[in-house]
């Protein structure tokens, strides 16, 4: 569990009111599921601005969903209130456990509403929050939980747009469940990564950022190995169209996140970056420095 320390006086109230809903399930748009959530956020907000980020999570993929939400976020005005919808039926007391419990986050001026199932910790990775509440009211009537999105969710976010402190409709709570999240391994002029989502291009994110890239890797030769060692890059481009049309292209993404791709190439035209290479989630992406002076291993490597 991670420790944090509340700050309740950055509460709605501190934020311009934007009755902004974002919506990250894993419920697809088959069902009825997404729209009675939106049917029942106009009932109780007729005037709330609701933008879907993504209804296809796998299910019950927290870390996908933390994903999909941090990229982002940011590009949502301060005060939108981010529901997820993922794994969300609460567990109280089960089989020992800690149980998981509807809460609410406020990290950057922005509330994140969801089952505290590891989403937070998956989210915040490394940052801490400015405040944290569980909502306890609703575990007491077992019907609600049946929908925990639309029955627990949906009416704390809309009090939320409507102004209320968090004070009153949550109880702050010291702690929220950490996940466990790959991360990037750095040793001496070698960093390995791992992909953490393939997009619908194909193109694979590796959990590699520019920043722990450059602090080892800035004006020093290197090479990027992925999936076979006959896979591998050698530069990091600006765009994609630095490469032909149908090379294999690296850049650092919008989230200043690795990205291997294959320029024009897309899943469904038999382009993708993951089908031609073969490549899954979790699969290891090495990066070999080789600055003066240091030896050649990549024999090492596989």
């Amino acid at each position: 569990m991670a420790k944090l320390e509340n700050n309740s006086s950055k509460t709605s109230e501190n934020f311009i009111r934007m009755q902004i809903i974002t919506l990250t399930t894993d419920m697809g748009l088959q069902d009825h599921y997404v729209a009675s959530i939106k049917g029942t956020i106009l009932s109780l907000v007729p005037e709330a601005k609701i933008v879907d980020i993504s209804h296809t999570v796998k299910p019950f993929n927290i870390s996908e969903a933390a994903y999909y939400v941090s990229c982002c976020f940011r590009d949502f005005p301060k005060g939108t209130v981010h529901i997820i919808g993922v794994d969300t039926e609460p567990i109280v007391n089960f089989g020992g456990s800690d149980g998981s419990f509807p809460s609410i986050l406020l990290f950057e001026g922005h509330y994140f509403i969801s089952n505290d199932n590891g989403f937070f910790g998956s989210f915040l990775q490394e940052n801490q929050p400015d405040g944290f509440w569980r909502i306890d009211d609703v575990l007491s009537n077992k019907k609600l939980f049946s929908f925990p999105t639309k029955n627990m969710f949906v009416p704390i976010a809309c009090k939320i747009l409507n102004g209320e402190k968090i004070d009153s409709i949550a109880s702050p709570f010291p702690s929220y469940k950490k996940a466990f999240a790959l991360t990037a391994v750095l040793e001496t002029n070698l960093i390995k990564g791992n992909v953490i989502h393939i997009d619908s291009y194909g193109n694979l994110i590796v959990n590699v950022s520019r920043e722990l890239f450059e602090r080892i890797g800035k004006d020093v030769p290197f090479t990027i190995y992925f999936r076979k060692r006959d896979y591998f890059i050698d530069t990091i481009s600006t765009t994609y169209n630095e490469v032909s049309e149908g090379e294999k292209v690296a850049i650092f993404n919008e989230n200043g996140l690795l990205e291997i791709a294959i320029n024009r190439g897309a899943n469904g035209s038999g382009g993708g970056a993951e089908k031609l290479f073969g490549v899954h989630l979790g699969d290891v992406v090495r990066i070999e420095f080789t600055p003066r002076g240091s030896k050649e291993t990549l024999e090492s490597l596989f």
